[in-house]
């Protein structure tokens, strides 16, 4: 990707975390403490931490690549005092040099991670909306591009076809939405509702294939 794109990364980033932190400041803290379904155990304020921690772990050195359970669970307990209200202050502080680097190094995990946890926490809370916005526009496509299932699969929203996987059995096809296909595709649904979702045919060999994670014990609805 050219310069364009990577200027483009980090303002997807600063959009994503500027609307989500006016969201979460106007909460108070009853809906800080509300249960995430997207993300099991977690509540609001947790995943407020996660994002936070991510970026001063990164601005520290302390991140090598995508953290793993054990890292975002360390992340989770760090902040575990923290006001929301001053982990909200620490993620704006540290932004700007993150931006920086994701920019400069085309980091689209990290843009990818806080628009989902945006419509995980908008999910909770019960507040949808964003679900057009550029970073899930942008992300979508590169998305199901990473799909590689054994079969050959088209998948359709409403930016038109895409046919992923390889082979010489007869194409599966799949219409669903932009949102819908993000949502799964970051293991926001489950075995059960990724099953039941528009194929021309039975789904059953490639549901393992869909998710990068999960995808999710129960049912997520939104």
């Amino acid at each position: 990707m050219g310069d364009s794109s990577k200027i483009e990364l980090a303002e997807l980033y600063r959009d994503t975390r500027e609307r989500l932190c006016s969201l979460v400041s106007g909460l108070d803290d009853v809906a800080h403490g509300t249960a995430v379904p997207a993300c099991p155990g977690w509540a609001v304020r947790d995943v407020i931490a996660h994002l936070t921690a991510i970026v001063e772990d990164a601005i520290a050195g302390r991140l090598a690549g995508i953290p793993d359970d054990e890292f975002t669970a360390g992340q989770i307990a760090r902040m575990a005092d923290v006001p929301v209200t001053e982990m909200l202050d620490r993620w704006v502080a540290g932004a700007p040099q993150f931006e920086d680097t994701i920019q400069a190094f085309n980091v689209w995990p990290a843009v990818i991670d806080v628009a989902t946890h945006e419509q995980d926490i908008r999910g909770a809370i019960g507040l949808p909306g964003a679900r057009d916005c550029a970073a899930i526009r942008r992300c979508t496509p590169m998305l199901l591009d990473l799909l590689a299932p054994p079969i050959p699969v088209r998948i359709g929203t409403e930016d038109g076809d895409q046919v992923v996987g390889t082979g010489d059995q007869a194409e599966l096809v799949l219409s669903t939405t932009r949102f819908e296909a993000f949502r799964w595709r970051m293991g926001r649904r489950s075995h059960t509702q990724l099953a039941a979702m528009d194929w021309s045919a039975d789904p059953a060999p490639i549901l393992g294939e869909l998710t990068v994670f999960g995808p999710s014990p129960t049912d997520i609805v939104e």
